[in-house]
């Protein structure tokens, strides 16, 4: 049985997996950067990039990691197929240019941190009940 890419339960899993843990990294950096003059708090659509990664039309603006030795391995950014940034509106602009509120990332974050956990337990539950197909055993 072939299915469309977009409606196998394993595809979408694993895409909504993969966009969670980079919009956790992305949301982490804010929190990190909390005190950095003039950075700007940087988040994702979640649908938006989700439906970017069903429908293949997700691109990178990630910089290509530079690498010291000729046996480093060629990749082109934190995770191909990168959704583009987009940047969070402050609550209360802050003197030194900062737009990281830490409540509201630290909300985000623990949202996304939830919604990780969901939908790691469905592709583990995805896995399981292909690898029990696999198996025959349907005890």
């Amino acid at each position: 049985m072939n299915l469309v890419p977009e409606f196998d339960p394993l595809y979408f899993s694993e895409a909504a997996l993969r966009m969670r843990s980079y919009r956790q990294q992305i949301l982490s950096s804010n929190m990190a950067n909390v005190d950095t003059p003039g950075y700007k708090a940087r988040d994702v659509l979640f649908s938006q990039a989700l439906r970017e990664q069903l429908e293949g039309t997700a691109y990178s603006n990630a910089l290509p990691l530079a690498s010291s030795n000729d046996r480093h391995y060629r990749i082109g950014g934190s995770l191909p197929g990168a959704p583009a940034l987009l940047y969070r509106m402050p609550m209360q602009p802050s003197l030194d240019g900062n737009t990281v509120d830490v409540e509201t990332e630290r909300s985000h974050f623990a949202d996304n941190a939830l919604r990780t956990e969901a939908a790691m337990t469905m592709l583990s539950s995805v896995i399981s009940s292909r690898r029990m197909a696999l198996s025959g055993n349907n005890s």
